[in-house]
């Protein structure tokens, strides 16, 4: 992951976020979005991007493009939830793991303390990482949507970060 950059995300990002979605496959757009994205439209977009008191988002960046995106906001389910997606080349790499731990220290810094996450019930890839992540994960089974609850642990979050200190600041 040498030359791979994550940081906040922001307005600046608007087109790279569109090529970004268009780059995904069907598979990968309809695991993150439950549908897919031919062209994604401006509020969608916009919402990718949103950074304010309730919500939260980070790309990870390489060579100038986007190749991976987490956000979080304030829920009714958990104290945040998060959703993130990474192009499929790198799929399985790690960065998925890296996305998660910085959006959750992001959040945990600002007070969280639970997580939740919607999750199609075919993405076995990510429910096995959820299960690795938090073996006492919460799981509840809707519609073919798994809705998973977790506690956040700071101490693991910036573990996985590599890091002693809270993670990327905005």
């Amino acid at each position: 992951m040498i030359g791979t950059q994550i940081r906040p995300a922001g307005p600046y990002d608007e087109e790279r976020i569109r090529r970004f979605l268009v780059g995904l496959s069907l598979q990968t757009q309809t695991l993150r979005f439950f549908t897919g994205i031919s062209s994604p439209k401006a509020g969608l977009v916009r919402a990718l991007l949103a950074v304010d008191g309730r919500r939260d988002a980070i790309v990870a960046e390489r060579d100038g493009e986007i190749i991976g995106h987490a956000m979080s906001y304030r829920s009714g389910l958990a104290d945040v939830e998060i959703a993130i997606v990474v192009t499929d080349e790198w799929q399985g790499r790690g960065l998925g793991r890296k996305l998660i731990a910085t959006i959750l220290g992001r959040a945990a810094c600002a007070g969280a303390t639970t997580v939740g996450m919607d999750v199609l019930g075919e993405n076995r890839r990510v429910l096995r990482l959820i299960r690795r992540i938090w073996p006492d994960a919460r799981m509840k089974v809707s519609s073919g949507c798994v809705e998973v609850t977790a506690m956040i642990q700071p101490a693991a979050v910036f573990a996985e970060q590599r890091s002693v200190g809270p993670p990327l600041t905005s």
